[in-house]
């Protein structure tokens, strides 16, 4: 389009099939300023949200999209309706440091051992 630069409605849904969202963004915006916004809006009543931009991983069309890219780079043609709404799923991981502190402070470790008869 010449002169107005192209918008998406957007739509976040989270793991409970809530949503966030719709909102517009310009096909320009980044997939890192996704995650910011999805940050800025995560719902206070939800425990275990998403502390940085790395705890996310948004997905569209059944692939994850990249942070460098932008969201007209990831938009596919064949899940996309002119005018319509994009569901983007949203996944949270929870920080790996947190699943070493677990795995360090478990007394119970898988010790295996070798028998040759």
């Amino acid at each position: 389009m010449s002169g107005a630069q192209e918008q998406l409605d957007i739509k976040f849904r989270l793991i409970d099939g809530s949503d966030i969202g719709p909102k517009n963004f310009p096909v320009a915006t980044s997939v890192a300023t996704l995650k910011e916004n999805i940050i800025s809006q995560w719902p206070k009543e939800k425990q275990n949200g998403p502390r940085t931009v790395k705890d996310i991983k948004l997905i569209s069309g059944g692939r994850i999209l990249e942070n460098n890219r932008t969201v007209g780079e990831c938009r596919s043609p064949l899940c996309d309706i002119p005018g319509g709404v994009t569901t983007m799923h949203v996944v949270v991981q929870p920080p790996p440091m947190e699943k070493e502190k677990k795995v360090l402070n478990d007394p119970k470790q898988n010790k295996c051992g070798c028998v040759i008869l």
